[in-house]
C-alpha cells in the first residue's frame, strides 16, 4: 500500500520592502509586457492570415496542375 505524500509546510514570505527603484522597474516591466502581448496578438493575426493564404494557393496550384497535366 502506498503512503500519501507529506506536504512541506513553509512559512509565508514576508512582503518585500517598498524600494522605489525596484517598484519603478517592475512597473516598466509590466508596461513592456502589456505592449509585447498586444504586439504578439497583432503578429499572430497576420501570421494566421498568411498561413491561410499559403494553404489556399497551394491547393489551387495543385488543382490546376492536375487539370493541366497531360
Amino acid at each position: 500500500m502506498t503512503t500519501p505524500r507529506r506536504r512541506i509546510l513553509r512559512p509565508h514570505r514576508e512582503a518585500p520592502l517598498a524600494d522605489p527603484r525596484q517598484q519603478a522597474r517592475l512597473q516598466r516591466k509590466r508596461e513592456q509586457l502589456a505592449k509585447d502581448r498586444v504586439s504578439l496578438k497583432r503578429w499572430l493575426t497576420r501570421l494566421k492570415r498568411a498561413t491561410n493564404t499559403v494553404a489556399d494557393l497551394h491547393q489551387r496550384i495543385t488543382r490546376l496542375e492536375t487539370l493541366v497535366a497531360p
